[in-house]
């Protein structure tokens, strides 16, 4: 029986799991999702094959697994960021520094990169996360015509408009002041594109009233 870590075994299940995550997306980072197999992440973990496969049977669940674990903490941490929040252009100011600063910063694996792994079934799955995203900024954007702070426009098609301009290149590995410039480059990039206007200080305006 293998050795205990943590209080429980339920934290030792979730230590273990971490550690299979961390690396996974270690060994992602140095050869991409397609070239690494299960027992490669097992040694790499410190996880026995035997008790790999008790947590993941194959690569297929490893992956949808840690696609759904970091695309649920991003969410966690967007919905509380924007909670603190009341203007919608400041909304989707953030919206935009947090995303940027997440695929950066951390292993948030871009999904064009698992679609080719998964089956039918799994790139559905994966494809629910990347709606949940879509649907929060669909509505940060809707409040903001809605309450006259951004012009109107068709959200179908202002949505992956916006969605491209935030994914559409990696930042990943820049120092932090390049990182952080970059990041308000593209901030300032979206606000104009979706026709926000701001005042002094970079306070929202509303629109004027036709």
């Amino acid at each position: 029986m293998p050795k205990i870590v943590g209080g429980s075994l339920a934290e030792h299940r979730e230590q273990t799991r971490e550690r299979i995550f961390a690396a996974l997306a270690r060994l992602a980072g140095e050869r991409g999702y397609d070239a690494i197999t299960l027992a490669e992440v097992a040694a790499a973990a410190e996880v026995g094959r035997t008790a790999m496969y008790n947590y993941f049977p194959d690569k297929e669940s490893l992956l949808l697994a840690f696609a759904e674990h970091e695309t649920g903490g991003y969410l966690r941490e967007l919905t509380a960021a924007l909670a603190e929040l009341d203007n919608p252009v400041d909304k989707l100011a953030t919206y935009v520094r947090l995303h940027i600063r997440v695929f950066a910063t951390r292993h948030m694996p871009p999904s064009s990169a698992l679609r080719p792994l998964l089956s039918e079934q799994g790139r559905s799955r994966v494809l629910d996360h990347v709606t949940e995203l879509e649907s929060t900024l669909r509505r940060v954007l809707a409040a903001g015509m809605d309450q006259g702070y951004l012009p109107s426009a068709e959200l179908d098609a202002l949505v992956p408009l916006v969605t491209a301009s935030v994914s559409g290149r990696s930042l990943a590995g820049l120092d932090e002041p390049a990182l952080a410039e970059a990041t308000e480059h593209t901030v300032g990039f979206v606000l104009r594109g979706v026709g926000a206007r701001l005042g002094p200080g970079g306070k929202p305006r509303k629109l004027p009233r036709r």
